[in-house]
């Protein structure tokens, strides 16, 4: 099975996630990247070494894991040169959902022993999805896969390969998606549409290798948390019984769940609601200054004060003597 290799995290306060790292077969364990500070980005091995880059390429993405609340999501890319069409309808792939795992295993195999195949990942933590969905500069899990994509193509781009034509399985709204890689990416025509993974074989390839990854991650899933839960967790969709009686039973009233959770997702949410311990943060601090204090009127704001809330500083909010 193909694992994960020695990570680097990404910074944080990139937009997008332009050079993330393909998926590679070495000898690191899933588990060990979870540790990393922002999610993992699978680092990959090539398989389109023998083939001329400079033939026009097609290429797929899909993903795998976007409504379950438990584990990472998983984008995936496959491509290959146009003139190796055919060899995909050979192959016979399918949409990853309609295949066993034992068939997706296989057909995994497959694409990696192929020439004429390249393929990526970029795998995305629960903890990463949570913080971006929770901060106070929010992105919606629509823009992280958008960035994700986006990544991913630019990725095969800086690796010199002549992509000319890209299949994608829609996130939200497919014209708006469409027009938005476009502008992003004008030299490449690009199609997106539902039900991709069914329609076009590209993408049904990188449906697969995002299924098979997330599948690996979720199996050799290491668990931080001293008191490690099991893992029969069911299908970790929401509403499967054995992830809702899996997320009962690992709920701490403190620290709410396991690093596996989206904390973003609205079963966790309401969950730490109504059985997490209640906080009562305060308003007012008698060693900080009050939020009124910052817009009192000129010559009254009363002695000067050393310190600020840390809020008006992340934010840049000055104190103004005038309204």
């Amino acid at each position: 099975r193909a694992s994960l290799n020695t990570l680097k995290p990404r910074r944080p306060q990139r937009p997008q996630n332009i050079g993330t790292e393909k998926a590679m077969e070495v000898d690191q364990h899933p588990k060990q990247v979870q540790q990393q500070e922002e999610g993992p980005r699978a680092e990959g091995k090539e398989e389109c070494i023998s083939v001329d880059r400079t033939q026009p390429h097609i290429l797929g993405i899909d993903e795998a894991g976007r409504g379950p609340v438990l584990g990472p999501m998983v984008y995936g890319v496959c491509y290959c040169p146009k003139s190796a069409e055919e060899l995909l309808k050979k192959l016979g792939f399918a949409d990853s959902k309609t295949l066993t795992e034992e068939q997706r295993e296989a057909l995994f195999k497959l694409i990696k022993a192929q020439a004429e195949l390249g393929w990526h990942v970029d795998i995305i933590s629960p903890e990463e999805i949570s913080d971006k969905m929770l901060r106070t500069h929010k992105q919606s899990l629509n823009e992280i896969s958008h960035n994700s994509a986006m990544g991913l193509v630019q990725k095969v781009l800086d690796e010199g390969v002549n992509l000319t034509e890209v299949f994608v399985d829609t996130v939200g709204n497919p014209d708006y998606y469409q027009s938005k890689l476009q502008r992003n990416f004008p030299g490449i025509s690009f199609t997106v549409t539902s039900k991709a993974d069914s329609k076009f074989p590209i993408v049904s390839a990188a449906s697969i290798c995002a299924k098979v990854e997330r599948d690996h991650a979720l199996d050799g899933w290491c668990y931080r948390e001293t008191k490690k839960p099991t893992n029969d967790f069911g299908c970790g969709y929401p509403g499967d019984a054995d992830t809702k009686a899996w997320l009962q039973t690992n709920f701490d009233t403190v620290f709410g769940f396991p690093t596996l959770v989206r904390f973003s997702w609205s079963t966790a949410r309401r969950l730490i609601e109504e059985k997490g311990c209640k906080a009562d943060w305060g308003d007012e601090d008698a060693s900080q200054p009050s939020l009124t204090r910052f817009f009192n009127k000129a010559g009254k704001e009363g002695p000067k004060l050393k310190d600020r809330y840390n809020f008006f500083q992340r934010n840049q909010m000055h104190m103004v003597t005038t309204m």
